[in-house]
């Protein structure tokens, strides 16, 4: 994939992020009702915490892309991010926590954080 590609396909992927953190943020319970296996008042409010930080992550990166930046960092710990919400979301469906609707999330993430880091790895 050309490097003009993957930069368009991320910042597609940013801009989901945003939209779904968002909605995240907004209405934890709604999001829940589709991919966990319970929701109560923590665990609502911890879930719009984690949508918050995807927007701001997700914003930040899409701004990056937007802006034609050059700076390694920002993909390399977004690669990381992603590649490790994959695997919490995978142990939070092994545990129970979490519906088996919500490895599509995972897988999301996981083919984010791999896209993420061969991107950076070009910018080295």
């Amino acid at each position: 994939m050309s490097e003009g590609m993957l930069r368009i396909v991320l910042i597609a992927i940013s801009a989901i992020t945003v939209l779904s953190g968002l909605t995240q943020w907004i209405a934890p319970g709604f999001v829940l009702s589709f991919i966990a296996a319970d929701s109560d008042v923590l665990s609502r409010q911890l879930f719009a915490t984690v949508g918050m930080f995807m927007v701001i992550t997700g914003a930040m990166f899409f701004q990056a892309l937007r802006a034609g930046s050059y700076e390694p960092a920002i993909p390399l710990w977004i690669a990381a991010q992603k590649i490790f919400a994959a695997i919490l979301v995978g142990y939070a469906v092994f545990n129970g926590n979490f519906l088996p609707l919500s490895l599509a999330v995972a897988g999301f993430d996981a083919l984010s954080g791999v896209l993420a880091f061969l991107y950076w790895r070009r910018l080295l």
